[in-house]
């Protein structure tokens, strides 16, 4: 377990160094954490012209469900392909700037749309088989689903670079994944970990500032238990922005790795080489 921890955070320093450098990459991810605001804000507006969401039907709710995983997982995937398209530039020794990621994600537009559909549809397909079956089954269902999550780790970085659609390029990051570490896959070294202690740290925070400035605040001013508050949101949100940038730094890193098996400066190749495992 400390092992584990250790890697983790091993990750996290190598990939900061890239983030150093082009601190800029933190833009993907917060326009597409606003586009996404406004998808989400798209979606339940018309939902207040329902007299209840069971007017819609079983079958409007699924389309309305699969309509909205389409988009997610569009706007996702292309500010997703920005981020790590930009971050190949600087792997490959550029300098990018944020039009250069854009202009990669809109020229791979078609693969993009592609692979929201077919994860739009695998997404609603595991949804409706959850909500049919028991305990079990939801089990079997959440591992089906973390074998989908491995086997398109590196589907982002193949459509970057390589001028495929979308089931080739997911079949291309099975092939690598596969040829590279083997068959039936979990993760072993990522940047969950330390992040996981960082939220875990704010967690304890919130709840320490929850139990002293309540009574503090009533005493003194409502405004100084806002204030707190909102520091602890940014915070929260300043940590969601570096871990989404990091991991998209680490995944394009990842799909280097994989495809000559050689390290990139900063990144350890067995550190590289133990990002997944068997399963036991």
């Amino acid at each position: 377990m400390f092992d584990r921890f250790k890697r983790s955070f091993d990750l996290v320093r190598a990939s900061a160094r890239i983030l150093r450098r082009d601190n800029h990459l933190m833009l993907f991810p917060v326009i597409s954490g606003v586009t996404m605001m406004l998808v989400v804000a798209a979606f339940l507006l018309p939902l207040f012209g329902f007299k209840s969401i069971d007017g819609l039907g079983r079958s409007g709710l699924y389309s309305a469900a699969f309509l909205f995983y389409v988009v997610q997982y569009f706007v996702i995937f292309y500010f997703n392909t920005a981020l790590v398209g930009a971050v190949m530039v600087r792997l490959d020794g550029g300098s990018p700037t944020l039009g250069d990621g854009l202009r990669i994600a809109n020229s791979r537009l078609g693969a993009i749309l592609g692979y929201a559909v077919i994860s739009a549809t695998i997404g609603v397909i595991l949804r409706s088989i959850q909500e049919r079956v028991g305990f079990i089954g939801r089990l079997i269902v959440g591992l089906i689903g973390a074998g989908w999550a491995v086997a398109t780790y590196l589907v982002v970085p193949v459509i970057v670079t390589r001028n495929g659609g979308a089931i080739d390029s997911i079949s291309e990051s099975a092939s690598l994944l596969k040829r590279t570490w083997g068959e039936n896959l979990v993760g072993q070294t990522g940047l969950g970990a330390a992040f996981g202690l960082v939220y875990f740290g704010l967690a304890g925070a919130i709840a320490v500032l929850a139990i002293v400035l309540v009574p503090v605040a009533a005493a003194l001013s409502p405004w100084l238990f806002v204030a707190a508050a909102v520091f602890v949101v940014l915070a929260v949100l300043a940590c969601a922005l570096v871990h989404a940038t990091l991991t998209g730094i680490y995944s394009a890193v990842l799909y280097r790795y994989a495809v000559d098996g050689s390290g990139t400066p900063g990144f350890d190749a067995a550190m590289l080489g133990s990002a997944f495992q068997r399963k036991s």
